[in-house]
């Protein structure tokens, strides 16, 4: 088994970003989503991304099996250089190392991108989450109380901030 290679996403990724955030939606409270997105949603979600901000894909034996991507934080003009992140991996990948490569190279991309301030919101018993945030020089800079219910919770979200 080859050792994960991360690279800039394509659109034939698409696909497998799909079912990777879909076994998120449906599974874990890593997001708030509660419906499965379809492919078409997802290929609108990577139109809207481009340049200027990327999404990266981890790839072993030619099998996508993790992805990260900075999203536009607003639309408001002022913040064009703020980014909220995401990053999913493939149930049976994680816990390997590979989230600390995909956060390095996704911050290395998006301070090429231009990028000034990237954000994470997390939900609070992610205490993995947390920590390799911290480990990336990211802040906590509040904790929003019951912001979201999932599986019949009311959830707190931790966010965390990291100036590039």
């Amino acid at each position: 088994m080859d050792k994960p290679h991360i690279r800039i996403a394509v659109k034939e990724d698409l696909p497998s970003i799909v079912d990777i955030y879909n076994e998120a939606v449906l599974n874990s409270v890593a997001t708030f989503d509660t419906v499965p997105r379809t492919l078409e949603q997802q290929e609108q979600w990577f139109e809207q991304h481009g340049e200027a901000y990327p999404v990266i894909v981890a790839e072993q034996d030619g099998n996508v099996i993790g992805w990260a991507s900075v999203n536009r934080y607003s639309d408001r003009l002022a913040y064009a250089q703020t980014a909220e992140l995401s990053l999913y991996i493939k149930d049976g990948h994680r816990g390997k190392g590979l989230g600390k490569r995909m956060l390095e190279r996704m911050l290395a991309e998006g301070k090429a991108a231009g990028l000034h301030t990237v954000l994470s919101r997390i939900t609070e018993g992610n205490d993995n989450s947390i920590h390799l945030h911290r480990l990336f020089g990211f802040d906590t800079v509040g904790t929003m109380r019951q912001v979201g219910t999932k599986f019949g919770r009311l959830l707190d979200v931790v966010l965390m901030q990291k100036i590039l």
